[in-house]
């Protein structure tokens, strides 16, 4: 598999953020967006974050963008949300978003990065904790699925 280019994402790049976005939420595991994805909210948002200096990057194998990694500035620090198509996980390119977020973040002076994760997705829980991301709580029946039931989350935090 080639190595995938990490760069900020352009507006030309929305709708394959989106496409990435809407694949990882039909998967109905990972993120907490689910199907049917409100594209024209969601292209809203991204614009938005693209203008007014958050960050949206993208990770890009063989001219497909395969993965998206957003940061919102909400007082001073940084809201984090990352998704990779299924397909393209294990291959680093988690490591590398995070990577280049931690970077842009720090240079922005953000005093922390914070995130939300759900308990089962081991795998993300130990990416964050290999960047020094650390658990700061555990918050039964957070977020409302569209099925009705209610997902434990784990807010995870990293100090720059």
């Amino acid at each position: 598999m080639a190595e995938a280019i990490v760069r900020e994402a352009t507006e030309a790049d929305v709708e394959a953020t989106l496409d990435v976005y809407e694949s990882v939420a039909a998967e109905g595991r990972w993120i907490g967006g689910e199907q049917p994805v409100d594209r024209e909210r969601h292209r809203a948002r991204r614009i938005e974050r693209l203008r007014s200096g958050g960050l949206v990057l993208v990770a890009e194998v063989e001219g497909q963008i395969v993965g998206e990694l957003g940061v919102e500035i909400v007082h001073g620090r940084g809201d984090l949300g990352m998704g990779i198509l299924d397909g393209f996980r294990e291959q680093g390119i988690g490591s590398a978003l995070l990577a280049r977020a931690i970077e842009w973040s720090r240079a922005q002076g953000l005093a922390k990065l914070s995130l939300e994760v759900w308990p089962h997705n081991a795998r993300a829980i130990a990416l964050y904790e290999n960047f020094g991301f650390k658990q700061e709580g555990y918050h039964p029946k957070q977020w409302r699925r569209n099925s009705g039931e209610s997902w434990d989350t784990i807010s995870m935090g990293l100090l720059l």
